[in-house]
């Protein structure tokens, strides 16, 4: 099968992102990640731009075996003999030359007419060939250039030696067919194109490197400069675990493979996002913490029934040890009854029917439903002693001018009480009120509240010890409201008593 070679340019495009300086260290333990996810090419740095890239470029050279590992240079003598000498102790070697071609480039930036152009980007071809024989030449802004001269540069650079030839959408101006078509009538004007590997470099300012470099396989290209997690600058580069996920699962349409190991592409994301400090979006597609998360109950019983149904990635083959039932509002009873078997809960229907509508409960107050919260919530409600004492309601006034006050609406069997109550603080009103309500003494021995779980919106749960003639029993509440929580937990302890006491 064709085969699509992939050029990483994490450590010299990734590192042109805003804010993102790597160390030597840390540039070498990505350069290692890349070479065990199976990239072709390592662009390691931009030798002449600093003492720090060199070195960086050598130190990577002498240790990475398999890729080959470029450098980048502009078409000067002295950026490109900078260049060959990071270069040296690679394995295998690659020197990169730039010049700018699109008419906006030469008049404003390089001042010069397309004559000085076509002889800078020849004699810098050669030089660089002096050097090594694998050589790239990047006419930059191809996609902006006039397109006759460009075909006039790519003859020019194959002539002069070069072994690939680079087509950067600098800008990301272009879009998918009009990129898809500037790679097809390349090959078709450019009469020695036959002896190069045609390479993109698309940029992500219209949001379409992917869907443009995507485009330019389909029409020839050979090789794809991209970056982990699609950083770069400005708006970032085409995302290399995107194309390459694209062309495993659409071989159907591309008939082609690449050379990376997929099963190392979320590790790879990970590390390049800890080291550069740019997080990853949630919703980021291959390796976003939501690529593999389910939460719509529709979707989760699709899933649940066969992954497939909406899943055209196996988590697995990214490494991402298994897909996520993600339980919020919109979550079904399907999802549930999984999420309760993989917790070992076995319930009758009718545990799960009341489970579910206290989940439905739960989950309109929380953004999403953990496994601590399930848990306390079977616990609390359904594996719970019969309710002789039910909580109807419950109003709570306080402050630090004012005296705590509690109003509390209870029903014991078929008689609804109110009573209302004062006390040290909103919880003591409330315990108060509920012992007027239940007409009944009793001493609170211990009380504790934790957090199930991190988030601003947890559920907190209160554990309450109460003792009524010479008997203690413990009671548990749960809610994302810590007074409604005590209220629950305290009700909770007084049905356990009224059982223990066999009061009817």
């Amino acid at each position: 099968m064709d085969r699509v070679y992939i050029f990483d340019t994490t450590l010299r495009d990734g590192e042109q992102s805003s804010g993102v300086n790597l160390l030597i260290k840390e540039k070498l333990d990505i350069a290692k990640q890349l070479a065990k996810l199976g990239v072709d090419v390592i662009e390691a740095g931009f030798p002449v731009a600093s003492a720090d890239d060199f070195e960086a470029v050598k130190v990577i050279a002498s240790e990475i075996e398999d890729p080959t590992i470029a450098a980048l240079a502009r078409v000067l003598p002295g950026d490109i003999e900078r260049a060959a000498e990071a270069l040296k102790s690679a394995k295998k070697k690659r020197i990169h030359v730039f010049l700018a071609t699109s008419k906006i480039h030469m008049e404003y930036k390089l001042r010069k007419p397309k004559e000085d152009v076509i002889k800078m980007a020849t004699e810098g071809v050669r030089l660089a060939k002096s050097f090594c024989d694998d050589i790239e030449f990047s006419p930059e802004d191809a996609s902006r250039s006039e397109r006759s001269f460009l075909y006039e540069v790519i003859t020019e650079a194959i002539n002069a030696g070069a072994t690939t030839i680079n087509i950067p959408d600098t800008v990301g101006y272009s879009i998918p067919p009009e990129f898809g078509e500037l790679i097809l009538k390349i090959r078709e004007n450019v009469p020695n194109i036959d002896k190069v590997v045609i390479s993109v470099h698309c940029h992500n300012d219209l949001g379409l490197a992917v869907a443009n470099s995507l485009s330019a396989i389909k029409n020839g290209a050979r090789q794809v400069e991209c970056t982990i997690n699609g950083i770069g600058e400005r708006a970032g580069n085409a995302a290399l675990e995107e194309i390459v996920v694209a062309l495993k699962t659409r071989q159907d349409l591309f008939g082609l493979t690449t050379n990376i190991d997929t099963r190392h592409l979320y590790k790879t994301s990970r590390m390049v996002s800890l080291h550069t400090g740019m997080v990853v979006q949630p919703n980021k597609a291959v390796v976003g913490a939501n690529a593999f998360s389910h939460s719509s109950g529709i979707h989760q019983d699709g899933f649940l029934k066969e992954s497939t149904t909406y899943e055209i990635l196996k988590p697995r083959d990214i490494g991402v040890p298994e897909s996520k039932i993600v339980l919020t509002k919109l979550s079904g009873r399907h999802a549930l009854k999984r999420r309760l078997e993989n917790l070992g809960f076995k319930l009758t229907e009718d545990e799960l029917k009341k489970a579910f509508l206290r989940f439905k409960e739960l989950a309109c107050k929380k953004n999403e439903v953990f496994d601590e919260d399930i848990e306390a919530l079977i616990e609390d409600e359904i594996r719970a002693v019969e309710e002789l004492v039910g909580l109807e309601y419950i109003h709570v006034v306080c402050g630090n001018n004012t005296v705590p006050t509690a109003t509390v609406r209870v029903k014991r069997k078929d008689e609804v009480v109110q009573e209302a109550a004062c006390g040290n603080g909103p919880v003591d009103a409330v315990y108060r009120a509920i012992d007027k309500c239940c007409g009944i003494e009793c001493s609170l021995r211990d009380y504790s509240v934790s957090a199930l779980t991190g988030e601003k919106d947890a559920v907190g749960e209160v554990t309450v010890k109460i003792e009524s003639s010479g008997t203690e029993v413990v009671g548990r509440g749960m809610s994302t409201d810590i007074i409604e929580a005590s209220a629950k937990a305290y009700i909770s302890a007084i049905n356990r008593l009224y059982k223990t006491q066999n009061i009817a």
